[in-house]
This record gives structure tokens, sequence and C-alpha cells, in this order.
């Protein structure tokens, strides 16, 4: 995509994720990438640091010294093409005819939901506002939604509430998005309460599936969802670390690289 023609968003998710990798930008250097003004890259240097996702510099910004979670709106912007893969193969696998779905929050989870979007005799089950949104008026489709206490970070309904509704239903195949997967550590994310929520649909479901791209192989962070040996299926991509990948499978799930 041409740079000028990046999305606010976009282009905010491009800056975090320079400052990551580099420790600091500069915002002369950004606005002549971005083809903007250097008053507009300072405004969006004051947004990510009002949301603490940085620290600006005199002439730019520098990393700031903790692990945070992204909020969604930045993630979309990250490893598009191939969370984009990974969805589209995910689609594939799903069983054919009348399911019962369900869908944690998530940037893949959400590129998958579009791809469901005209499929006749779906239900779905989720917790994702963004998810619902993308839903809500498909008529072909039936659409459930947990209910519970919403996370700005996730645009995730988390909590006792939304566990409470899931303990009544039976779901065929769960997928599930998460922020990091091992042999080790199972499935892991940065929220507890985030976690349990997806662990009780997950112990409602009668096969797991999860949707990862390839940087997320191999993290582990604080807050487990549930083992490795619940997974039935792991799908990524071919940036994934292959001895993570490898580890994942002796563990007894089965993966597949979207390609």
């Amino acid at each position: 995509m041409p740079q000028s023609s990046l999305r606010r968003a976009d282009r905010m998710s491009a800056i975090l994720e320079r400052v990551s990798r580099q420790g600091s930008v500069d915002a002369g250097v950004l606005a002549e990438e971005f083809v903007v003004s250097t008053a507009t890259i300072r405004r969006d240097l004051q947004v990510l640091e009002e949301q603490r996702l940085l620290s600006r510099t005199h002439g730019g910004a520098v990393a700031v010294d903790v692990a945070y979670e992204l909020p969604v709106r930045y993630r979309v912007g990250h490893h598009r093409e191939e969370k984009a893969l990974v969805a589209q193969r995910a689609a594939a696998l799903l069983p054919r005819g009348p399911l019962t779905l369900g869908l944690t929050g998530g940037t893949t989870t959400l590129m998958l939901s579009r791809l469901l979007a005209e499929r006749v005799d779906l239900t779905v089950v989720t917790n994702a506002l963004n998810i619902a949104a993308e839903l809500a008026l498909r008529p072909r489709l039936k659409l459930i939604m947990t209910g519970g206490v919403s996370r700005t970070q996730s645009y995730e309904l988390v909590g006792p509430i939304a566990d409470q509704a899931l303990s009544g239903l039976n779901i065929e195949v769960a997928v599930v998005g998460v922020d990091g997967i091992s042999a080790r550590g199972g499935l892991t994310t940065h929220d507890e309460i985030e976690a349990h929520t997806n662990g009780a649909m997950i112990r409602r479901a009668d096969r797991v599936m999860v949707v990862a791209d390839g940087s997320k192989v191999g993290r582990n962070c604080l807050a487990r969802i549930c083992a490795i040996t619940d997974v039935a299926v792991l799908v990524t991509d071919a940036s994934a670390d292959p001895e993570h990948v490898e580890a994942i499978r002796r563990a007894g799930t089965e993966v597949v690289v979207a390609a």
C-alpha cells in the first residue's frame, strides 16, 4: 500500500511497529515517509503517548520499557497479509453444512468472520463486539452474543456474565485468537479475565482451532487460556519459527501452515 494512502490507524500501527523494532523514531523522517506534515505525525505521537504506547522526545519518540497490549484498532495493520492467509486457510478447514461455531476476539478471527458471512446454516457464538457488528445484519446465519463487560483493547465481552452464557451452550468448533501459543505455555493472552472467558468457550467446544500468525508462535504472555493439548489444530503461516512449530506438533496438535 502506498504510504500516502494509509489511514490514520494504519499509520499509527506502522509507527508503533517501527518504535518496537528500532527503539526510536524521528518525526521528520516519518512525515516524509508517510507523505504527511510533521504536525500530523506529532499529533499521532501525542495520541500514542497518551495511551502509554510510547514516549515522545524533542524530535520524535522512543519505546516505553513495558510489555503492553496493542489496542485492536492498531493491531489490524500488523502482519496483515499473514493474517489474511491464515484466515483463508482456516475457513477452508471448517466443515461444510450446519455448524455451530465459536469465535473469540482477535484480528484474524475478525477476518475469518468476514469470509464466513455468506455461509448458510451457520450459527456463530461470539464474545467479540466487532465480529458481531460484521455478522448482525447477515440474514442467513444465526448470531449469539455472550454479554459481559467490554474490554477496550480487544473489543471482547468478558467476565462472569460471558462465562455463564457460554456454560449453557454447545459449540462444535471454537476458533480462538491468541497473543501467544507454545508447547510449554499453551495458549496465552495479556489479560487474565479475557483468558478465563476464552477458556470457557474452549471447554464448551468439541474441537478447538487456533488461528495465529507466525509472530505469535513460541510466544508466552501473562495469562494462560488453556494447555496446548486442548487444541486440535493450529493454523499459522510460514513465518512461524520451525522449532516452535515442531514442538507444538510433538505435543499432539496438528499444525497447518498457510501458504
